[in-house]
């Protein structure tokens, strides 16, 4: 037998034992959801609850610039809506873990500090793929029928997309915040953010001043331009932004992971100081 032989397995390096950390805590988050049905029952039950209240209650009464469908106009909204409020859910979760000294265990623990954030994003991600398929399941119950092929594929990653640029937001304000209470407040500030949009409405039917800020909204170009994607492209401004929705809806996400996913890590690294 030969000396290399006598060595044994190679020694696995820093990426394998981040990879096997980031996993391992997805597996941990993913367990609590399945022995706390409550919450996943929340999470992915508001969504449905909301396209039945906007698409069977105000409905009839909603109008759609060129007198489109309203259904075609609102279900990719509902899409975007939901991607955007995920990040309270990473907020509460990430201020939970903080107050009750979780995240602290993992710090003081061999692992690699690049999984605790990393292994939130994933399970994040994991959980907007399950809210995006019943969402559509939900749909196309209502009879909403996309017309763009495979273009929902790609309608799909744009949402994912604008999820992953939030899971920061959401990774910081949790680090922010004090105590759970306040993170549940911050649907204070993401109602209105997803109201004035163009998830409900066209920025074209507000007042001008209103429908400017509508119209750069982030959340307005992906929902423009998953309706592009979808093949239901109701309701269109001649505004710059609205005109170019495609390419904002894959700009916007990359600037605000550019800025919070920063101070997120940030924050996490001043935990111990």
């Amino acid at each position: 037998m030969s000396a290399l032989d006598l060595t044994g397995p190679a020694p696995r390096g820093r990426l394998y034992w981040a990879l096997a950390d980031c996993w391992n805590l997805v597996r941990r988050s993913l367990t609590h959801y399945r022995r706390q049905p409550v919450n996943i029952a929340w999470q992915l039950g508001f969504p449905i609850l909301s396209v039945l209240l906007y698409g069977y209650v105000f409905g009839s009464a909603m109008q759609v610039p060129g007198g489109g469908d309203y259904k075609d106009f609102l279900m990719p909204g509902m899409f975007v809506m939901t991607m955007a409020f995920g990040f309270i859910n990473t907020a509460t979760v990430v201020v939970y873990d903080s107050t009750k000294g979780v995240i602290d265990r993992f710090r003081s623990m061999p692992m690699a500090s690049s999984a605790v954030v990393a292994g939130r994003g994933v399970t994040d991600l994991i959980v907007a793929c399950a809210e995006l398929a019943i969402l559509m399941l939900t749909a196309l119950v209502m009879g909403w029928r996309p017309d763009g092929g495979w273009g929902f594929l790609a309608a799909f990653g744009l949402l994912l997309w604008l999820r992953f640029a939030l899971i920061w937001l959401g990774v910081w304000l949790g680090l922010l915040v004090p105590n759970p209470e306040a993170a549940g407040g911050l649907f204070a500030v993401a109602f209105p953010l997803t109201m004035i949009s163009s998830i409900f409405v066209a920025p074209q039917l507000m007042p001008d001043w209103l429908g400017w800020v509508a119209a750069w909204n982030p959340i307005s170009s992906t929902a423009a331009a998953a309706r592009d994607l979808f093949g239901t492209p109701v309701g269109g401004g001649d505004s710059w932004v609205e005109q170019h929705a495609l390419l904002m809806a894959g700009v916007w996400p990359l600037v605000l992971t550019a800025v919070f996913l920063p101070l997120a890590v940030r924050r996490f690294q001043r935990l111990s100081r």
